[in-house]
Order: structure tokens, then C-alpha cells, then sequence
């Protein structure tokens, strides 16, 4: 569901740029790990972006996008096509916002809340802490960001590289079906992939090793550089607006985004002190 959510935020997100240029404007999507190929996210992207134009009266084809599930070609396209607005994990946004500008924007709010948990899902009574999986094997589609893991998940604790054995997958589901068949010895998930476990017919087989502190979710962010506050603020305007809207709040519902916020101050501080911290 997390990959839903990043591009119905990429297409709303869209509309404080358009004013910029007559030539469509690109909105950079960039999710590391995520299931879905280009040509699917493209075509998901498109269709959104047609009804984000619509609700903010603005010419068909004014916007396009460019998507990647590689955390390398996101640092690649932000370097080369500067992008005024994108969307990045987390980590990425740590790692690059002195060196590209960046600034959030909004946050999504699902399910009440704008923060989220990562979980060390194992077989009951299998392994009791984090000590206790040294040397095991770790599955999960989150697994491609190490150091986004080491810095601010495990807040410096241990360094999964090192820790684990990973075996990155990119759907949940199939590494869930592996820690169930004994296949793997635990999987780390997002807050999204948690919740989803309770339709699993094995969920009750299996418990939390570990449970991060809450992480806030990552939304857009902006190109401090290359916009102004006042179509900062628009964008920010025009995401609340969204689910307001007859046909948007049909998506956000079917998306399970309850709303879009303004980033308060102070929100990601602890998030860039653990990213500090680990650089040292």
C-alpha cells in the first residue's frame, strides 16, 4: 500500500509548479525497494496526474513524472534534472537535503497518525531480541537502504549489514511466506506491511523481536533554492484541498491517506540527530 501512497502524493503534489513553465513540469518519485516496475508506476502516475489537473484547473499534460525504485538512480536524476519538488524516502532525504536543498513539505497522515514503526516480525518464542538474531537470516522488502536502517531505525545500534544475513525481496508478502515455512529467520517491516498482517492465516504465528521508535513518514519535499514559500505554500494548500475534493477524496479513501498535513517545526530534528550521529 506504501507504493499507492507515494504515487498519489507524487500527482497532487504537482500542482504548485505548473506556474513555473508551459512545458510539463516533472515530479521526481523515488522509492527504494518498491514492487512496482516503471512502466506500471508510470501508467499509475499518468491517471492521477490527470485528475490533479482537473481539480486544480490546469491544461491536461501539464504535468509528467519520473519514477524509480533504485536508490542510486534517485541520487543520479536529482543531481541531473533538478527537480523543484520530489518525493524520497526517508534516508534519501537525510542523506541529500544539504546537497540538493531540500525542505519537507507534507506529510501524510494514515490511519490517525504521521509517524510510523519498524518491526522485526519472527516466529513466536524463535528469538527474543535483536542480540538474539545475530547472524540470522533477515528477509523484507526494506532492506535496500542499509544505512538509513543502521542510522535511524536501529538508531546506531547495530549495523544490519554486518548483523544479518539480508535477503532483500521486493514483495513483503513472499518473505512473510518464507518466515512462515522456516525459510528465513525474521523480516523487517514498515508500518503499512504491519498492519496488513492480521489477513495472513500464519499472522498469529508470529511476534515482534524488535520495534523501532516511531520514524516519521516521509512525504514531499521541496527544492529550498528553487521555489519560493509562496508556492510552497500553495502546494501545501492544494494537498489539503485534495481529499476534500468529490473525485480526490475517492482516491485518498481508496489509498487509505486520511489527509495531508503541513510538516510542523521540529518534526524530522530527531530523524537528521540519529542521521548525524551515525556519520561519525
Amino acid at each position: 500500500m506504501k507504493i499507492i501512497f507515494v504515487l498519489l502524493l507524487a500527482g497532487v503534489g504537482s500542482v504548485g509548479v505548473a506556474s513555473r513553465a508551459q512545458a510539463a513540469q516533472t515530479i521526481l518519485v523515488c522509492y527504494p525497494g518498491g514492487p512496482v516496475d516503471a512502466a506500471e508506476a508510470g501508467n499509475a502516475l499518468s491517471s492521477m496526474l490527470r485528475v490533479v489537473e482537473r481539480v486544480g484547473q490546469w491544461k491536461s499534460g501539464t504535468f509528467e513524472s519520473a519514477f524509480t525504485s533504485r536508490a542510486d538512480e534517485c541520487r543520479k536524476l536529482l543531481a541531473e534534472r533538478k527537480p523543484a519538488f520530489a518525493i524520497t524516502s526517508l534516508g534519501l532525504y537525510l542523506e541529500l537535503a544539504a546537497r540538493h536543498h531540500l525542505v519537507p513539505v507534507v506529510q501524510p497522515r494514515i490511519k490517525g497518525q504521521t509517524a510510523e514503526r519498524y518491526r522485526i516480525m519472527v516466529k513466536k518464542g524463535a528469538f527474543a531480541d535483536l542480540a538474539a538474531l545475530q547472524g540470522k537470516t533477515l528477509g523484507g522488502s526494506v532492506l535496500e537502504e542499509t544505512e538509513y536502517l543502521r542510522r535511524i531505525v536501529f538508531a546506531g545500534r547495530i549495523d544490519p549489514s554486518r548483523h544479518f544475513s539480508l535477503k532483500p525481496s521486493r514483495q513483503a508478502l513472499r518473505s512473510l511466506r518464507a518466515l512462515a515455512k522456516g525459510e528465513l529467520d525474521a523480516v523487517l517491516v514498515n508500518q503499512q506491511q504491519y498492519d496488513a498482517l492480521g489477513g495472513l492465516p500464519f499472522a498469529k504465528d508470529l511476534e515482534a523481536a524488535f520495534t523501532s521508535e516511531a520514524i516519521p513518514l516521509m512525504g514531499l519535499v521541496a527544492d529550498e533554492k528553487a521555489t519560493s514559500a509562496g508556492e510552497r505554500e500553495r502546494l501545501t494548500r492544494a494537498l489539503q484541498g485534495m481529499c476534500q475534493d468529490s473525485e480526490g477524496k475517492k482516491l485518498c479513501e481508496l489509498f487509505g491517506v486520511e489527509s495531508f498535513e503541513p510538516v510542523k517545526p521540529g518534526t524530522f530534528d530527531t530523524a537528521r540527530t540519529l542521521w548525524e550521529a551515525g556519520s561519525k
